[in-house]
């Protein structure tokens, strides 16, 4: 239980932003995807693993440039 504390805690941006790009994903292919030959947008599972994909990677760069700033 304490090593998930741990992890939960050295990764909670990336988390974050996972959780967020998952939602804002799926809200995309809510309002404006495609339903005619689009890749990511035709379809709610991959507009919102594509938005998790998103979401973690620039939160991710985030937490890594303010981790450098602060030393």
């Amino acid at each position: 239980m304490n090593s998930l504390k741990q992890l939960f805690s050295k990764f909670r941006f990336t988390l974050v932003g996972i959780i967020l790009g998952l939602a804002l994903g799926y809200l995309y292919y809510a309002q404006i995807g495609c339903e005619d030959g689009c890749t990511i947008t035709g379809s709610p599972v991959n507009s919102s693993l594509y938005g998790a994909l998103m979401g973690g990677l620039l939160l991710s760069m985030i937490d890594d440039h303010l981790k450098k700033s602060r030393t």
